[in-house]
C-alpha cells in the first residue's frame, strides 16, 4: 500500500516537474524574440518604426523611453546588472560616455561601413542613425541674412544684445558647449559663454519653445537644430516667419545613435535591429517625418534640406562629446544653469 502511495506521488511529482519545464521553456523560447531598447527618443516617433520592425522580423521590442542623458546614467549605474539589449541616444556623446565605461560590444564591420567615418564611432561600439546640424533660426521680418554673423562667436557682438535665444537645460546646447570645449578648449569655452551671458540672452526650455518666440518677434535670432522649423511647419501646415542659417566657418553636426550592451545575450537580435534602424525603409522615415539627415549615403535626404556633405568641413570625433558632467559643471559655475 505504501509502495504504491509512493509511486503514486512520485508519477505526480514527474508529471509537474515536466509541465513546470515545459512552461519555462516555452517562456525561455518566446524572450528569445523580445528585446529591451533602452530610447532617449520619444515614443510619438519611434514607437510606429518599432512596430514596423517587429512586423519585419517577429522581434518585440520592449522600450523604456526617457531623457538620454537620464538613460545613460541609468545604464552606468546598472552596470553588468541593465536589463537593456540597445541603447539609442538623441546625441553622440551620451554614447560616447557608455563607450568609455566599457558597457558597448564592437559592432560588425558591414554595418559600420554603412555609415561615413565622422558618424559612427572610430572604435566600432556605436553607429549614428540620423544627422541633425546646429543653426541659426532667425526671424525673415526682422533681420536679413547678410546682417548674422560668420560663426557664433558674432553673437557676442553688442548689436546682438537681448535680440538672442538659447536653451541651456536642453541636451543639444549641451552637447554644442561640449564639442567647444572638444575643440577650444576650457578657457575659450569659458569665455565664449561668459560673453553671450554678459549680451543677456533669453533662456528657453526646448527648441521648440525658442522657434515659437522666433517666429513671434520675441527674439530676432536662436540657437537650436535645423529639423524643428520643418517638423512645426508640417504640422502647422504654414511658413513660419522664420528660415535656418548655416554659419559658414562652423556647424556642428551631431547625431542621434545606436550601441549594443556588452552584457547582452541577443546580440543577433539586437544587430537585426541595428541593422533596420539603417535600412532604406528606416531612413526614410527620419528624413521623411522629422526632416533629420539620413546618415546611409545612398539615402537622400529630404529636399527641403541642404545637402549634409554643404556643410563646413569639421574634424571633430563625436565620441569626445562624453564629458556632459564637465560642460554642466561650466553651466553651472557661470550661473548659467
Amino acid at each position: 500500500m505504501k509502495v504504491a502511495y509512493i509511486k503514486h506521488c512520485l508519477g505526480i511529482f514527474t508529471f509537474l516537474t515536466i509541465i513546470t519545464l515545459s512552461l519555462l521553456g516555452c517562456r525561455r523560447g518566446s524572450h528569445e524574440n523580445e528585446i529591451t531598447l533602452y530610447s532617449g527618443r520619444n515614443q510619438h516617433l519611434l514607437a510606429p518604426l518599432l512596430e514596423q520592425f517587429t512586423q519585419e522580423t517577429g522581434i518585440r521590442v520592449n522600450t523604456r523611453y526617457g531623457g538620454t542623458a537620464e538613460l545613460a546614467a541609468t545604464i552606468l549605474e546598472e552596470g553588468e546588472r541593465s536589463p537593456a539589449d540597445v541603447f539609442f541616444a538623441q546625441d553622440a556623446g551620451a554614447l560616447g560616455a557608455l563607450s568609455k565605461a566599457g558597457l558597448f560590444q564592437t559592432l560588425p564591420e558591414n554595418m559600420l561601413a554603412k555609415v561615413p567615418e565622422p558618424y559612427r564611432s572610430q572604435e566600432g561600439l556605436w553607429v549614428g542613425t540620423s544627422g541633425r546640424a546646429r543653426v541659426l533660426v532667425y526671424n525673415t521680418n526682422r533681420v536679413e541674412e547678410s546682417e548674422l554673423p560668420a560663426d557664433m562667436d558674432g553673437l557676442t557682438d553688442a548689436q546682438w544684445r537681448n535680440r538672442v535665444g538659447w536653451a541651456p537645460m536642453n541636451a543639444s546646447f549641451q552637447a554644442f558647449v561640449t564639442a567647444l570645449r572638444v575643440e577650444r578648449g576650457e578657457t575659450a569655452t569659458k569665455e565664449w559663454l561668459t560673453a553671450m551671458a554678459a549680451n543677456q540672452p533669453r533662456s528657453y526650455p526646448r527648441n521648440t519653445a525658442i522657434l515659437q518666440a522666433v517666429a513671434a518677434g520675441e527674439i530676432d535670432v536662436g540657437l537650436s537644430n535645423h529639423y524643428y522649423l520643418h517638423t512645426m511647419e508640417k504640422e502647422q501646415g504654414t511658413t513660419l516667419a522664420a528660415k535656418n542659417y548655416i554659419p559658414p566657418k562652423g556647424t556642428l553636426v551631431n547625431v542621434a545613435g545606436v550601441g549594443i550592451l556588452r552584457t547582452t545575450r541577443k546580440t543577433e537580435q539586437a544587430q537585426k535591429l541595428l541593422q533596420f534602424l539603417l535600412s532604406e525603409q528606416a531612413q526614410r522615415f527620419f528624413t521623411d517625418q522629422t526632416f533629420e539627415y539620413p546618415l546611409v549615403e545612398t539615402i537622400e535626404p529630404n529636399p527641403v534640406l541642404p545637402p549634409l556633405d554643404a556643410m563646413p568641413d569639421s574634424e571633430l570625433d563625436l565620441s569626445l562629446l562624453e564629458d556632459l558632467s564637465g560642460t554642466l559643471s561650466l553651466l553651472q559655475e557661470l550661473g548659467i544653469l
